[in-house]
């Protein structure tokens, strides 16, 4: 990649650092092709992220077929919204076709591809073992998902926010969202906008010590952080990302589905998203509100 694509190629991503190895050797760098490909067509991000939702919904009745073939195309049918799902955002950045509306879309986009897998897998359950039981972990593991991804988003967005004003824009406190909502006219926007809200209020309510660490910078500093504060929080960001956030992204999860669903044992996956990716996701929370509760401390006594 020559040095002006490879510029390109950065300014489509929202940051190296919240960027997995999968993203970054695989799914980011095929997006950005498909998203300069698209610049100047009329194609919007948003017409992307739609698409993306079929593609990826599509996976759902696909795994409910106990079929080689069929389960390939459906893994494939993942694979390729997920592509879809950089291609929007990166599409986004390169064009300056940027929107609350295109945000809260994409973000629900990962949700309804699973919730469509979710219901499919318990079919298959269901007929497998003849009992409509199999729905029950299917609707704890639809609702682990969106805590597990709505946090993950949350810890990635703010470390964009210790990255540069620029790249974490869209890192907002839930009073921050109500003045834009008290402004926005009615419509399916601000009905989505709303859903968003609940999204924030979730992450600020589970996250108290961190709150507390961010209002002490917010009173301290106002938007102007200092350089050796921002360095240091994304130093200790990025390690927790590496090892605790990765495990409970799209790339983290499909591995252990695509096995579940290729194996056969498509319990093991239900399993896995409650128990497993439950506990990575107590263990995030406390070690980032470790890391906070220790850098307001810090910031404290220093001042």
């Amino acid at each position: 990649m020559s040095k002006t694509l490879n510029k390109e190629y950065e300014a489509s991503l929202k940051s190296i650092e919240t960027e997995n190895f999968f993203d970054r050797k695989f799914y980011r760098p095929i997006g950005f092709r498909i998203a300069k490909w698209l610049c100047g067509t009329g194609i919007t991000p948003n017409m992307v992220t739609i698409f993306s939702i079929f593609v990826g919904a599509a996976a759902g009745p696909l795994f409910f077929y106990d079929n080689i073939y069929i389960i390939l195309l459906g893994i494939f049918s993942l694979i390729a919204a997920n592509i879809l799902d950089c291609v929007d955002g990166q599409l986004a950045r390169l064009s300056g076709i940027k929107s609350n509306f295109g945000r809260i879309l994409d973000g629900l986009a990962g949700d309804i591809w699973f919730l469509s897998i979710y219901i499919f897998l318990a079919l298959r359950l269901k007929n497998e073992f003849n009992s409509w039981l199999f729905f029950i972990p299917a609707v704890i593991s639809a609702i682990s998902h969106i805590i597990q991804a709505n946090i993950t988003d949350y810890y990635k967005t703010l470390h964009l926010y210790f990255v540069s004003k620029e790249k974490g824009n869209e890192f907002h406190s839930l009073n921050e969202l109500r003045l834009q909502y008290n402004e926005m006219k009615p419509g399916a926007e601000k009905f989505l906008f709303k859903m968003y809200m609940g999204y924030t209020s979730l992450q600020e309510s589970l996250t108290p010590k961190l709150q507390s660490f961010l209002n002490f910078l917010r009173s301290a500093y106002g938007d102007k952080i200092p350089d050796n504060i921002k360095e240091d929080y994304r130093r200790q960001s990025k390690r927790l990302m590496n090892n605790y956030l990765d495990l409970m992204t799209f790339n983290g999860r499909s591995i252990i589905l695509f096995l579940a669903v290729l194996t056969g044992y498509v319990w093991i996956y239900f399993l896995y998203e409650i128990v497993i990716l439950n506990i990575i996701l107590v263990i995030s929370i406390h070690k980032y509100e470790k890391v906070s509760a220790k850098n307001l401390i810090k910031l404290i006594t220093d001042n």
